[in-house]
């Protein structure tokens, strides 16, 4: 399975939020969507970093409760790894454990399309291996 087909089923929604808003503010957004990270998008809607419960933890623990009136450019996360469509589930996998995170905004010629977390590419994982055993049950039936 492939990205796209990941996005068909989920949908394309991804939430945004700019560099200059605080930490706070992106707090709330989190909880009140139940998502566990932001895409940072500066002008044009270029991606500046992504902003993650993991990151909102380091900040606490760095600065304190003064981390929550901070701008996002101040905690956020500046290496974004990114994919594209046509990368496959397995990739994903191998890139969210290479880099230890659960978020993998979605590139398609430069533009953000979607977003991808540990929990759809679980989900699709389970799926495919639910179709692979149905056919293989089917198989030694008729055998």
């Amino acid at each position: 399975m492939i990205v796209k087909s990941i996005l068909s089923a989920k949908g394309r929604d991804v939430m945004t939020i700019a560099p200059t808003a605080t930490l706070a503010e992106a707090t709330n957004i989190l909880a009140d969507r139940k998502i566990g990270a932001l895409v940072v998008t500066g002008a044009g809607g270029r991606i500046t970093g992504i902003i993650s419960e993991r990151d909102i933890v380091r900040a606490f623990a760095r600065y304190g409760a003064s981390a929550l009136q901070m701008p996002l450019s101040e905690v956020m996360t500046r290496k974004v790894v990114t994919c594209t469509p046509t990368d496959t589930v397995a990739m994903l996998m191998e890139r969210m454990t290479a880099g230890k995170f659960r978020h993998l905004p979605v590139m398609d010629e430069g533009n953000l399309v979607g977003i991808i977390s540990i929990g759809d590419v679980v989900k699709y994982r389970l799926t495919e291996l639910e179709f692979e055993q149905g056919a293989m049950r089917d198989y030694i039936q008729t055998a």
